[in-house]
């Protein structure tokens, strides 16, 4: 058992937390001359670890996760939801959520392909929720940074309020609000080819490219604002704000992660700095959802495809719940970290 325990913290210190990459990072900046107890040392050394470290992730995490898609095509992925009914179709659809892209705005032209296909709007939304909020790649990053039990509980939450979402939409009979030119849409075509393994490998390596270019530039960001908030911002500002003498944190993170964009790898950075100046843990996680789910650019994108009706009860349903899971994790805290 104790072998067990050993394995498993070597798995999150050394494989995903990358530990030795830190020391190295810290070595190469000492052999420099920089002070790393000093704000720009410590500063830099955060920005080369996390944004190496983030990068080894990433491009691997994009290979896997794009080969796991690649026997997911629109096409197929109708089929399979298509087999299903009520709750299992919301559940399945959100799960296959997890193996699409990794932000919003990508997931929007799925979204709208699966309701001009024919599939419920209730199951179609549920695969729209859980697709920026809860996808593979999300899962281990924060296993890298936060931990497996946090890690886990943070997908599995996601995953109940895609779930609960798409219940909501279609028990409500929302199907009227979405647009007319989307459900007379031919929808996806179900005379793909067969891929083959090289295709595939192909598709893979594409997709490690292509995403990289996108999301890069949201890690510099991300790693840039963490690097200052781990440096240059007091605690005292963080635990005052996002800690526990506020009772609205929560709500106060939600709502200035919404007009931001970014995907989950720009998102963590400024999240583990965050954590580690004295913000809830609950608090960070509603910050990470709201800014990965609502994203002014795509709800402006949603906004063609959905009457406002629809819109603000989609707005309405993520906003609740994310603060909702805030809350539960800033109680449970004490038991994840």
């Amino acid at each position: 058992m104790e072998g067990f325990v050993l394995f498993g913290r070597w798995i999150q210190e050394e494989l995903l937390g990358m530990k030795w990459l830190w020391q190295l990072v810290g070595r190469g900046l000492t052999a420099l001359g920089l002070d790393l107890s000093g704000p720009a040392g410590g500063a830099l050394q955060f920005f080369i670890y996390d944004v190496v470290k983030i990068t080894i992730l990433l491009c691997l995490l994009i290979f896997v996760i794009s080969y796991i898609q690649s026997f997911f095509p629109p096409e197929r992925t109708k089929r399979i939801l298509g087999g299903y009914r009520g709750l299992g179709a919301n559940v399945l659809s959100a799960l296959l959520g997890t193996v699409t892209p990794f932000c919003s705005c990508s997931s929007i032209p799925l979204f709208m392909g699966f309701t001009g296909a024919g599939l419920p709007v209730g199951v179609t939304f549920s695969f729209l929720i859980s697709s920026p909020m809860v996808d593979l790649g999300s899962l281990v990053l924060l296993m890298s940074i936060f931990g497996v039990k946090i890690a886990v509980a943070y997908v599995l939450v996601g995953l109940v309020i895609a779930v609960l979402g798409g219940l909501i939409i279609e028990k409500l009979h929302m199907e009227r609000y979405v647009e007319a030119f989307i459900l007379r849409s031919k929808g996806v075509d179900f005379s793909s080819p067969q891929v083959s393994q090289r295709e595939r490998m192909a598709f893979a390596k594409t997709q490690v490219v292509d995403t990289f270019k996108k999301v890069f530039p949201y890690i510099l960001v991300g790693v840039g604002i963490g690097a200052v908030i781990h440096n240059w911002i007091p605690q005292e500002w963080v635990v005052g704000l996002l800690g526990r003498e506020n009772p609205l944190g929560v709500v106060l993170a939600t709502l200035v992660g919404v007009p931001m964009y970014a995907d989950i790898f720009g998102t963590i950075p400024i999240a583990e700095a965050l954590l580690a100046k004295g913000a809830q843990l609950g608090t960070v996680l509603s910050f990470m959802m709201a800014v990965t789910t609502l994203s002014f650019p795509s709800l402006i994108m949603l906004k063609k495809a959905v009457k406002p009706q629809l819109l603000a009860l989609f707005v309405a349903i993520c906003t609740v719940g994310i603060i909702l899971v805030g809350y539960l994790f800033n109680g449970l805290s004490p038991l994840l970290l």
